[in-house]
């Protein structure tokens, strides 16, 4: 029996001592981390945001370096905050636009991604009705950022 109490003792004496905690400043101890909004982002109804905003940035949501940061990945909101996005898009004289995603690219870092603070850009084709042109929109659901109507694009009310 007295062989069995010393083991015990020293497990309990160290798993009781005072631990060292380090805080790491994440995006899940931190909300404001990666999300550089100023506006508030409204709704039309629970699968289309409000967007009342026009951009005169020809590379918005056009080029890699520049996507539309809908964000939500945080909340699990990720995908639906993408295509609250693009269900808000119509085309220059009110056409209805329909989209497909057609995959990821273009690692970046953030705070607020799954494996080793890297996220992944999601690549859309977005066309207008009665169109067999297509742009290219590319959406970061990682972070947060102001939403804007595109260039060449208008907005549902």
């Amino acid at each position: 029996m007295k062989k069995y109490i010393i083991p015990v003792l020293i497990t309990c004496s160290v798993a009781c001592s005072p631990q060292k905690k380090t805080v790491t400043q994440t995006a899940d101890n931190n909300p404001g981390i990666g999300d550089t909004r100023v506006y508030t982002v409204e709704s039309v109804d629970d699968n289309t945001y409000l967007l009342t905003e026009t951009t005169t940035d020809k590379t918005y949501g056009f080029t890699k370096e520049n996507p539309v940061k809908t964000g939500g990945n945080r909340e699990r909101n990720g995908p639906k905050n993408e295509r609250r996005f693009l269900n808000a898009l119509l085309g220059p004289n009110g056409e209805n636009v329909s989209y497909s995603r057609t995959g990821s690219c273009c690692a970046f870092k953030t705070p607020n991604g799954l494996l080793d603070n890297t996220g992944l850009l999601d690549i859309y084709r977005v066309w207008l009705e009665g169109s067999k042109d297509t742009v290219t929109i590319f959406i970061n659901m990682y972070d947060k950022g102001d939403l804007y109507i595109p260039v060449g694009f208008t907005a549902k009310k």
